[in-house]
């Protein structure tokens, strides 16, 4: 029998490797790999027992793909989750005979495979299957076809695997040649108790990996707004663009069935503060050379663009950020939500407070105050053991791709456990004190005298992380989730602004942000607080006429009507709506003052079930507007 590759070998050859950081890159195995490299007198390999056809059972109603819940994915591929068994068939030159025939099944991922580093996967075949190892086990034989329950190790790499059959003869290996139609990706597996992913709930489950569109909280805190998300995931192309996403950040192979590693990569990577990675944030006003960040409906887009463009995509901010690295994480298995934060603390100096300088007469120092406070920011939280830390600090982590502080050596937070965030222990990886501040850290006001001291004056413990919000489990409403980050803590005049005084200067938000300071006469002490207004936002109407059913044609009327006394210019629509509709756009170069305008499309729905359609609009003046419409789509119609 031939000697196969073992650990620490590629396909026979022992050298040293370069970096395995692809996905996409291959090289094959042999066909033939012969005893000692020579082909023997009279050898022929049609002799032996030949491979014929593979099945791999890959459609959206076989087993394979609903027994691993991935029958969403519009993928004409296998794909399957880790550490469960999966059904193939082959089909052999003859009928197989188990008393003088070995095969195997073999799983290859990336250019330079190896036994050791988990990328080259030698199945054998078992009499029965083992939990936490790979293995296959015949189930039936038919004539000249062979049905096999073939299981992946719980802990495999997370990717898309090539496969081949390799068998034995007395000269050693003969092995399929490279097909493209028996290419199997392998997900990460909350069904699976032995995966570090492992969830047990099948409502959350059902929400926080196979639901794929969300609802993101914003505004503010007296005024909280929300707007629905299409995180896509199980869009055609999505699933390729995510693993390019590891790709193009070299991530290597070997780390890839790790979700600590592959959270911490997409973290870095969903932003393109330095690596190039998926989005540019832009926070001030200025998107002439992209797509404002409130005109995006959801995440297929972006991340489409992204992969073909290989250029990051302009622009995001955190909700954007948070929306699509959802979208990461759940296509490729890892339960994940998005989370609101209201005010949320920016600590520029690591020093666990939010230090704002004033000056005597109680205006802002802005050369030394370098902390600030944001309305609102969002990021998310990743669902995964932490095997990394004492026990009891596994479970939701909070990870967040917004580019913010430098986090060894690039702009990435996380993962950050949140029991340990709540519990004070800042010293966990990954970047726990910042997160932490951002939820606890007290807002200290400091004076700076003219003879260059600087003197306590004012302490809030109350205004950082007033409110922390998620979606609800299988509902659109909203949950507060505050009191798993911190303990509950021991918790003014009106102020008249003409429009034109701000609605030139409106950024993207649209918010007022008001600091107030006073001095006391008598004591000659300053007072100081912060409050921000969200301003009220006009919506978009949304309207379907026809047959609300898989494969009918109906039609969606978008309509808007400008509340302003003056034009709105270069306006935008977006429409989009998992399983009903791509992502569509339309321009209008104008909407005078108090006009309706109307968009129609005709949408041929390919799911049913609940849908959701979602729009928005953006213009020179006037953005943060969106609307939705919730759908029931019938099944298909029988003839």
């Amino acid at each position: 029998m031939a000697e196969t590759p073992g650990t620490g070998t590629a396909f026979g050859g022992r050298r040293a490797l370069p970096p395995n950081t692809s996905n996409a890159a291959e090289n094959d195995p042999p066909t033939v790999e012969l005893q000692g490299g020579l082909m023997p007198r009279g050898f022929n390999p049609q002799d032996y027992l030949n491979v014929t056809d593979v099945h791999l059972f890959k459609e959206r109603w076989d087993s394979n793909k609903v027994d691993h819940h991935t029958d969403k994915y519009d993928s004409k591929k296998l794909i399957v989750r880790r550490g469960q068994p999966f059904h193939i068939q082959i089909d052999f030159s003859r009928p197989y005979d188990p008393r003088r025939d070995l095969f195997r099944v073999e799983y290859v991922i990336g250019r330079y495979p190896q036994e050791n580093k988990g990328t080259y996967i030698p199945v054998p075949i078992v009499s029965e299957l083992q939990s936490g190892k790979w293995g296959a086990k015949v189930t039936t034989t038919e004539d000249r076809s062979v049905r096999l329950s073939v299981q992946s190790s719980p802990d495999c790499i997370v990717g898309k695997f090539r496969m081949y059959v390799a068998v034995w003869t007395p000269y050693g290996v003969i092995r399929t040649s490279r097909n493209p139609e028996t290419d199997t990706y392998i997900l990460f597996n909350p069904w699976c108790e032995e995966d570090a992913v492992y969830l047990d709930n099948d409502r959350e489950r059902e929400e926080y990996v196979l639901n794929d569109i969300g609802v993101i909280f914003y505004g503010e805190f007296n005024d909280i707004k929300s707007r629905s998300w299409s995180y896509g995931q199980f869009e055609e192309g999505i699933l390729d663009a995510c693993l390019y996403v590891m790709d193009r950040a070299k991530m290597d192979l070997s780390g890839r069935g790790n979700p600590i590693k592959v959270s911490r990569v997409g973290s870095a990577m969903v932003n393109a503060k330095d690596d190039e990675g998926v989005l540019v944030g832009s926070w001030d006003n200025a998107y002439s050379y992209g797509v404002p960040p409130s005109a995006w409906t959801g995440s297929v887009d972006i991340l489409l663009e992204y992969k073909s463009s290989q250029t990051p995509v302009r622009y995001g901010q955190c909700w954007v950020f948070a929306g699509v690295f959802n979208t990461f994480l759940r296509c490729l298995g890892i339960p994940a939500r998005v989370v609101t934060n209201y005010f949320s603390a920016h600590d520029n100096n690591a020093n666990l407070q939010l230090d704002i300088f004033l000056e005597e007469d109680g205006n802002v120092n802005s050369k030394l105050t370098k902390d600030s406070v944001w309305n609102y920011h969002c990021w998310n939280e990743a669902w995964m053991t932490r095997p990394d830390l004492p026990v009891g600090f596994g479970g939701w982590q909070v990870v967040d791709s917004t580019p913010q502080e430098n986090s060894d050596g690039m702009y990435r937070c996380g993962p950050a456990s949140v029991q340990a965030i709540k519990h004070g222990h800042i010293c966990f990886q990954f970047d726990a004190p910042f997160v932490f501040a951002e939820v606890n850290s007290d807002v200290i006001y400091i004076t700076a005298k003219k003879d260059g001291t600087h003197v306590v004056k004012t302490l809030d413990t109350t205004h950082i992380g007033k409110l922390i919000v998620t979606k609800q489990v299988g509902a659109d409403g909203m949950k507060d989730i505050t009191d798993t980050y911190k303990f509950q803590e021991v918790k003014t005049e009106a102020v008249w602004v003409r429009a034109g005084e701000y609605m030139g200067q409106l950024l993207e938000q649209a918010f007022l942000h008001f600091f107030v300071t006073a001095r006391v006469n008598e004591t000659n002490d300053v007072l100081a607080k912060q409050k921000s207004v969200v301003l009220t936002i006009p919506k978009i109407s949304l309207k379907v006429r026809g047959t609300q059913a898989v494969g009918s044609d109906m039609v969606v009327t978008v309509e808007f009507t400008n509340p302003l006394n003056e034009p709105l210019q270069n306006v935008w629509m977006r429409l989009d709506g998992p399983g009903v509709t791509r992502p569509l756009r339309k321009i209008f170069r104008e909407i005078r003052p108090n006009a309706t305008v109307q968009w129609e499309e005709v949408c041929r729905p390919w799911v049913s079930g609940p849908r959701k359609l979602m729009a928005s609009m953006t213009s020179d003046s006037l953005r943060h507007v969106y609307g939705e419409l919730n759908l029931q789509i019938q099944r298909r119609p029988s003839v």
